[in-house]
């Protein structure tokens, strides 16, 4: 009688990822902090995309810390608020930044959605791109200028409020029902993992939090850092609905364009006569 063939050796299954592993996905993915990423896979990148307003917070801590040593200097808040837009480029490599460009681009062009994503793919930023990042910067520099123009502590606020509102639409972009626009890339690996009421827990967690933030200077900040979180994940929302449209899904540039497209609306509702 002839031997059985071997019987493959079980691969054992790997953990659920703890939040830790999320922590870790979002700032190695999302910033250029010196976390090692531990877990790459869908699991990870789930917890890792409902952790990203935590990366947001780092962020927004390095923005605040040099705009306002800026201000303090007596330079004013046109230069602080520069100051308070390059930390947060500089945190993430231009990463979102690049995305807005990109995605701008592959909307402007008019194209099928295949040779807009090649288009979104190039080096190189066309007129929509830079016509976009002008106007973007050009509007969140006016908004922090203002919130500076009403003192250091609120500017400081805002700033966390709108990185916060910025890194919330992540899970609202990644979540179930969301396809990729192409198999490969970060779009790929974070599309679809988020599930719609974990989505919509962590939005309704930022709204709370932004506005509890806001009840130590009065009642009417904290309804405005509310709302410019609820505005910030509403205009992102339409600019998603409009990308899946197009692209047919999320890319990593598409998420980006999400980001900034929500920090700036932030940054305009809590520019709007603070008290």
């Amino acid at each position: 009688m002839p031997d059985s063939p071997t019987a493959p050796t079980p691969v054992p299954a790997q953990p659920p990822a703890s939040l830790g592993d999320g922590v870790r996905f979002a700032l190695g993915t999302l910033t250029v902090l010196p976390v090692r990423v531990t877990r790459w896979d869908r699991d990870a990148a789930r917890l890792g995309m409902l952790a990203a307003p935590l990366a947001g917070l780092a962020v927004a801590a390095a923005s605040a810390a040099l705009a306002t040593a800026l201000w303090l200097l007596g330079t004013g808040g046109l230069l602080a608020a520069a100051g308070a837009l390059a930390a947060p480029a500089a945190l993430t490599r231009g990463l979102h930044l690049d995305g807005l460009a990109d995605t701008a681009d592959g909307l402007g062009s008019g194209r099928p959605a295949k040779d807009a994503l090649r288009i979104m793919k190039q080096s190189d930023i066309g007129p929509f791109g830079v016509v976009t990042l002008v106007l973007v910067l050009l509007a969140q520099a006016a908004a922090v200028a203002r919130l500076y123009d009403h003192g250091p502590a609120r500017a400081a606020v805002g700033l966390a409020v709108a990185a916060v509102a910025a890194r919330s639409v992540f899970a609202l972009g990644c979540r179930t029902g969301v396809p990729p626009a192409r198999p490969g890339g970060l779009g790929a690996a974070v599309a679809g993992t988020v599930p719609t009421r974990a989505a919509a827990l962590a939005l309704a967690a930022a709204v709370l939090a932004a506005a509890a933030a806001g009840l130590g200077f009065s009642a009417a900040d904290a309804v405005r850092n509310g709302a410019a979180v609820v505005c910030a994940a509403g205009a992102a929302q339409l600019l998603l609905r409009h990308c899946v449209r197009r692209f047919g899904g999320i890319t990593g540039d598409v998420l980006g364009a999400l980001a900034e497209t929500a920090a700036t609306v932030a940054l305009v509702v809590l520019a709007v006569a603070p008290a």
